[in-house]
This record gives structure tokens, C-alpha cells and sequence, in this order.
């Protein structure tokens, strides 16, 4: 029995999407392509993996084998990544803000820097706004930043875009009373969006913490303090979004990578690396 890693790639994009469709976009494949792959996997497993429905849900058996999928999907990668280009050498500065890099990103640097040890990373966190103006002074070589609108770096590569939630207790939320809020520091593009959506909207707002760490946001919103704002995919465990009916609408944030140069081999390898497997994390 052989399983191919497309057919792997096609099961963990149906397994994370739950959709045939979206699977389809993400690995560049036709919607017909994608069930004949899944209908071949579970032959060759003799197990059912997926329920279907309205959306793809995972049976007991999928769930494990989706485990299995990834790792040998992700040993795949490194492999072709460490043998294709195995001489590559050099520095790149890379600029991002805390907690992409807490919640995403520090797996990924941590496999690249294993897969290429003669690239040295330089790798610095801040404000998007800070690490923009730092760009621009050519102090990185690669930056990813979060906006509210993509013409914001009209030059970015977009990496994608997802719906902002309030996130905390929602009995902090009293209909006369200024929403507590818990936030970073400025120049912050979540914090403008958050003051500016309450402002809109005739709320009064205070704020009670100002953390510039992720991890600090996360320990006072679960304490009680008050609410925060997060992309939805980077709500942690513990935290839920509030009911959007109890506070104005947020804005969509938007994520973009940018970089200088593009005949940079050690700048390239890293952009690709990281945009293949945020696609796996998001």
C-alpha cells in the first residue's frame, strides 16, 4: 500500500477547510480531483475518515491518520527543502510582531534554522507600525505585518485576511459603563481599530492594561480584566469571542510580507518557507 504525499496534501487541506471546495483552492486542484483522492485514500486505508455533510467533519480513524498526514507531509517538505538547496548561506533579518511569533511562527523558524543552519536569522518582534518604519530604513530584509486594509502596503504580499472578534468575559460589557479594555501599546493597528469601532459607535471605553506581550493580553483578558481584540484563528484556549451583538462590528485584519529584494536565494528560501507552512497553520 502506497499513499502519495498529494493525496496527503489534498487530506489535510479537506481535514483543516472542511470543504472540498476550499481544499480545492488551496492545493490548486479541481473539486472532482479532491473527492477522487479522498475516495482512493480511504480504499487503500479501508477505514472511513471523513463524515460528509454540509461540511467535512473527521471520523475517530481520520483524526488520527490526520497526525500521521502531517508529519509525513512536513518531513516531506524538509527533505526537498534541505537537499534541493543545500549550500544556501547567508543573513536575513526578519521583522514580525509578538504574537504571530507566539502563536504561529515559532515552530516554523525553528525547522528552518534546522533545515538551512548556514542561513543565520536575525529575527526581531515589534509593533507593526515600528517594524513598517524600520523597513523602510532598510533595518529588515523581510517583515510581516498586519493592517486593516491592504492598500495600506500596496507593495505586500497579501498572506491573508480574516474577520477581528472582541474576545473575554462578556459580563465585564454593562450597557452605561465603559468598556474595559485590555490592549497593546500604540502605534498599534488593533488598538486603532478597536478605540475607533467603540468611538463610531458612541461607546465610552478605559483602558486597564497596555501589554506589548501576547502573552501578557492573554493572562489579563483571562483574569477578568477586560476585553481584547484578536484575529479569530489566534484565540487561545480558555478565551472565547464575545457575542457580536453586544459590541460594534471590527474590521477585517489583513496580513502582508514585504521584502526588498527579490535575487536574494537565503531571502526567497525563507519567504517560501514560511508562506508553505503558515498555509498549513491558518
Amino acid at each position: 500500500m502506497n499513499i502519495d504525499t498529494i493525496t496527503l496534501q489534498c487530506f489535510i487541506a479537506v481535514a483543516e477547510t472542511g470543504s472540498f471546495t476550499k481544499a480545492a483552492e488551496r492545493v490548486r486542484r479541481t473539486q472532482s480531483a479532491i473527492s477522487q483522492q479522498m475516495t482512493k485514500l480511504e480504499n487503500l486505508l479501508g477505514r472511513p475518515l471523513l463524515i460528509r455533510g454540509k461540511t467535512f467533519t473527521l471520523t475517530p480513524e481520520g483524526d488520527i491518520f490526520l497526525s500521521y498526514a502531517r508529519q509525513i507531509f512536513t518531513l516531506h517538505r524538509e527533505a526537498i527543502d534541505r537537499f534541493k538547496e543545500p549550500e544556501l548561506e547567508g543573513r536575513v533579518r526578519f521583522g514580525l510582531p509578538e504574537n504571530f511569533a507566539s502563536v504561529y511562527l515559532s515552530e516554523v523558524l525553528a525547522d528552518f534554522s534546522r533545515i538551512h543552519p548556514r542561513i543565520l536569522l536575525n529575527i526581531e518582534c515589534d509593533l507593526t507600525l515600528l517594524l513598517f518604519d524600520r523597513f523602510k530604513k532598510k533595518e529588515f530584509d523581510l517583515v510581516l505585518v498586519k493592517m486593516n486594509r491592504p492598500e495600506d502596503f500596496p507593495n505586500g504580499l497579501d498572506v491573508w485576511s480574516e474577520p477581528l472578534k472582541w474576545v473575554g468575559c462578556a459580563s465585564l460589557i454593562e450597557a452605561n459603563k465603559p468598556v474595559p479594555l485590555v490592549l497593546s501599546p500604540q502605534p498599534c493597528v488593533y488598538r486603532a481599530s478597536a478605540t475607533k469601532s467603540l468611538e463610531e459607535a458612541g461607546r465610552s471605553w478605559r483602558l486597564v492594561l497596555s501589554s506589548p506581550s501576547y502573552a501578557g493580553v492573554v493572562a489579563a483578558v483571562k483574569a477578568g480584566m477586560g476585553i481584547t481584540l484578536m484575529p479569530h484563528t489566534m484565540i487561545p484556549h480558555g478565551l472565547q469571542a464575545v457575542d457580536a451583538s453586544l459590541l460594534p462590528q471590527l474590521a477585517d485584519t489583513h496580513v502582508s510580507l514585504l521584502k526588498h529584494r527579490a535575487d536574494n536565494a537565503a531571502i526567497n528560501t525563507l519567504e517560501g518557507f514560511v508562506l508553505r507552512r503558515l498555509k498549513h497553520k491558518i
